[in-house]
């Protein structure tokens, strides 16, 4: 027993000497993906809480290893470790399979019109929020877009002044005429969607019982994987969050809803119960206004994503409660249900989600 303790301590010695420290397993069938932020943080771990190893950088393409509940294992020329997978999109060869600007506004030779959708929006000194903001914004107010970058568009107001401004909040004058002149337009596309991951910044929500998932940041992650869904069908969508440390009133959230004249709000939610409950919830607050939605979304759910659908019900909910807006609110699974919390801990499920919602969504505008 003696020689097999200091044999372990001798090769956690030279572990230690030599720095090498071995990798977790890894998945087979590694690709290559490319980055879509303007930094993204690289971890030691798949967690927010796990330390800062590096980064990568906008464009970037990077190899993918691995993943773990909406987390990628990357290695790039300059650092490995773990980053957000809603940051990356997948390449095939030389293409790319989903455009992180898809609806975003693009460039063209000839200058576009756009109207502000929001109260206050800021205008920056670049593509990124790390610039320095030079003004705001109001409610209504037209741009001119010259350029845009990854999410970012640069607009010129109409006193001359240049910057930067984030393209969730603004839409192109065509489509918005389009919206509200007819108000039938069919589908999904030039609707405005207001997705509202849940809880946020020091409300987790509900944790897991067996692996203490947390569930803001299973909403923020699955709410950015519908927003992706929505963009590549048409749709405008606006977040009530994109950040972890984001917690948002429910009044602001309701807020930025009406403000906008969105046409749809969808809250993104998982569960807990007391009891061993199990599956997916559906809630609207008016029958005649949310009802149609909720059961629209309800019956996408219900084809089969990994875990029954409990039907829809009436919640008297803040953000459905006071919200002018068509709106509904899904939990996801039950987090206190150690079936539930291992199924939709994984990307593969949240996309499943994210596609069923978006495809609810569609069938509702398209009655």
């Amino acid at each position: 027993m003696k020689k097999i303790v200091y044999l372990t301590i001798l090769i956690c010695g030279l572990i230690s000497i030599s720095g090498y420290i071995p990798n977790r397993a890894e998945a087979s069938g590694s690709y290559k993906a490319k980055v879509y932020t303007d930094s993204l943080n690289v971890r030691s771990e798949p967690s927010l809480e796990s330390s800062i190893v590096g980064a990568v950088k906008n464009g970037e393409m990077v190899t993918v290893s691995n993943e773990e509940f909406g987390w990628l294992r990357i290695k790039s020329d300059r650092v490995s470790g773990w980053v957000a997978g809603y940051y990356l999109k997948k390449v095939e060869g030389n293409v790319v399979t989903a455009s992180a600007t898809d609806d975003s506004v693009q460039k063209s030779s000839a200058a576009t019109q756009a109207t502000v959708l929001v109260d206050a929006l800021r205008i920056r000194a670049g593509a990124g929020l790390n610039y320095n903001i030079l003004g705001y914004l109001k409610k209504g107010e037209a741009v001119t877009i010259m350029d845009n970058r990854e999410g970012w568009v640069g607009i010129q107001t109409p006193d001359g002044q240049f910057g930067w401004v984030s393209d969730r909040y603004i839409v192109k004058d065509a489509i918005q005429t389009v919206a509200v002149s007819s108000g039938k337009s069919k589908g999904l596309k030039g609707k405005v969607i207001v997705i509202d991951p849940g809880h946020g910044g020091d409300d987790p929500g509900a944790i897991g019982t067996k692996y203490e998932s947390n569930e803001k940041k299973l909403n923020l992650s699955t709410s950015l994987y519908l927003e992706d869904e929505l963009r590549s069908r048409g749709a405008r969508v606006l977040m009530t969050r994109t950040k972890d440390e984001e917690k948002p009133e429910l009044s602001h959230r309701v807020k930025i809803s009406e403000s906008a004249g969105a046409d749809a709000f969808v809250s993104i939610h998982y569960n807990s119960s007391e009891n061993n409950t199990s599956g997916i919830l559906t809630f609207y607050y008016s029958e005649t206004k949310d009802r149609p939605l909720a059961r629209a979304i309800e019956n996408r759910l219900a084809d089969g994503i990994g875990l029954k659908s409990n039907g829809i019900s009436f919640g008297n909910l803040h953000v459905l409660r006071e919200n002018d807006t068509v709106s509904s609110l899904v939990e996801l699974g039950f987090l206190t249900n150690s079936k539930d919390e291992s199924i939709v801990r994984g990307s593969d499920y949240q996309k499943k989600a994210a596609k069923a919602i978006a495809n609810g969504l569609e069938d509702y505008f398209s009655r």
